[in-house]
């Protein structure tokens, strides 16, 4: 009888028909597409055995590993399954990547339909499902963890009003052990347990994955050199992962399903093996040409243009490794602004090797070269930073003119305080002034603009393409519509157009 479940929402426990990057329909709230048909373009229930999921959150899984190497009686269950095996737990433990909707894109959606996200719709459900809630009454213990859980701080009586009995905060290899035990013996919780930095575990103390990771998605290291004021990951300190380390993981993945694939996760892929901002040619080099003879579809989570931009040669030959065996791969990117000032003011190590005042350069040299190489970009804009001025949004602006042939997404995200601009106030969508609502038109055309070309690359050669992509193509045609009708009643009221 397992003591110990772990599971999420159901927008987390899902492949995303195995683009992470689809994942991003999560942070939408209900709209003219029925949930059951938005449901299954951008977030479909993970297949499973026996209620046990073929692949689970990478973060969850890490929890998983970490309670396994300690010996706890643990099995990680998807969330449509608990009612198999809740009756003889003590404890579930929750994984969280946005648990309110408060992260940047959840904030932005929210604000253009007026409503609450998916993914902080099915978080709620999760807690009130009436396994759990009989559970509690038995006595179970709830503990949330996962990246989201910053969130807490603005919704302070949910937790005891829901159930949770402990959240944890940061990197927990080394005491979610003595958490769950705790739990398990009926003693004490911490409302709040938070791990500082100067707890993280080194690279011996991380534990590998025992059991697939939702699309192959395999962290290559932790932590980030640039600096960036609004980021919690440069608080972290900055380790990488022997390439012996990653391949056991990917091995987990493949050996599960050969098909599965792998997403290099790391906050700046491009650096990988790296202690600076200048890129290990050797090291990534050497980590390409392992992966792809294990694989035929890789991704990267994330890099920087700055990286990409200081070595074009270097990522000539990355694209060539990779192309080899698949036509394209995707990465999300920060771009964050088109103003050299503002970038100089809150995130002036994210162009190095250049200067902070070459940023707009670095943006566009950057996306021309992934635009050559075909890395499709997923970029963002922060709307609302901290002392961000009207000609700060024109230089935004002009850099999107500028962009409008390199091929990509970018999505305009208000300003949300992590980091070390944590104690600052939100953008606030009372706030938008007609520059930022232009701003959110323009990236409105330049993703409609690409959005076909990035489907067609998408689907293209999967046996069920022909039947997906449609779905994608029709709410795009819808949406598309939709925005321009926004467009026009925002132009309709006065909006001042700027050359």
């Amino acid at each position: 009888m397992v003591k110990i479940l772990l599971t999420s929402d159901r927008t987390l426990m899902s492949n995303y028909h195995n683009n992470e990057f689809l994942g991003f329909g999560t942070c939408a709230p209900p709209n003219f597409l029925p949930e059951r048909l938005y449901s299954y373009l951008f977030f479909p229930s993970i297949k499973t055995k026996k209620g046990l999921p073929q692949a689970a959150p990478y973060g969850l899984r890490k929890a998983e590993a970490q309670l396994l190497k300690e010996g706890f009686d643990v099995v990680t269950v998807s969330p449509e399954h608990l009612h198999r095996f809740i009756g003889d737990a003590k404890v579930l433990g929750i994984h969280v990547m946005d648990p309110f909707g408060l992260g940047p894109a959840s904030t932005t959606l929210a604000f253009l339909f007026k409503k609450e996200p998916y993914l902080a719709k099915h978080f709620k459900d999760l807690l009130r499902r009436p396994e759990i809630l009989e559970a509690k009454k038995r006595g179970l213990k709830i503990i949330v963890g996962g990246p989201g859980v910053w969130q807490f701080q603005y919704r302070s009586d949910f937790a005891a009003a829901n159930g949770i009995d402990c959240i944890v905060e940061g990197e927990a290899e080394k005491t979610l052990g003595s958490v769950f035990s705790a739990a398990l013996n009926d003693e004490p919780l911490s409302p709040h347990h938070e791990i500082s930095v100067v707890n993280a575990p080194h690279l011996g103390e991380i534990p590998d994955i025992v059991f697939p990771s939702v699309n192959g998605l395999v962290e290559i290291g932790r932590g980030c050199c640039r600096g960036c004021e609004f980021c919690n990951v440069t608080l972290r300190p900055l380790r990488w992962y022997p390439l012996e380390k990653i391949m056991r993981e990917i091995d987990v993945n493949l050996n599960a399903d050969k098909n599965a694939g792998c997403c290099l996760h790391g906050e700046d892929v491009m650096l990988y093996g790296s202690n600076n901002v200048t890129p290990n040619e050797e090291k990534l080099l050497e980590l390409h040409e392992a992966v792809m003879k294990k694989t035929d579809n890789i991704a990267w989570s994330h890099c920087s243009l700055a990286a990409v931009a200081s070595k074009p040669q270097l990522f000539a030959q990355i694209s060539e490794i990779i192309r080899a065996k698949q036509t394209w791969w995707g990465a999300e990117i920060g771009i964050e602004t088109g103003s050299a000032e503002l970038a100089k003011k809150i995130m002036p190590a994210k162009a190095l090797p250049f200067k902070a005042e070459e940023w707009p350069e670095v943006v566009k040299q950057g996306m021309g070269i992934m635009h050559d190489n075909l890395l499709v970009p997923a970029g963002t804009l922060i709307v609302g930073l901290p002392e961000e001025r009207e000609e700060d949004l024109l230089r935004t602006m002009d850099m999107m003119d500028d962009l409008k042939d390199c091929r990509s997404l970018i999505v305009p995200l208000f300003f949300v305080p992590l980091g070390k601009l944590k104690n600052l106030d939100w953008f606030k969508d009372a706030e938008l002034t007609d520059l930022h609502r232009r701003l959110l038109i323009q990236c409105g055309e330049h993703d409609f603009k690409w959005m076909g070309n990035l489907m067609d690359m998408a689907f293209k050669g999967k046996w069920y393409s022909p039947a997906l992509k449609g779905g994608f193509k029709m709410f795009a045609y819808i949406a598309k519509r939709k925005a321009r009708q926004k467009e026009q009643d925002v132009l309709s009221q006065g909006l001042e157009t700027y050359a």
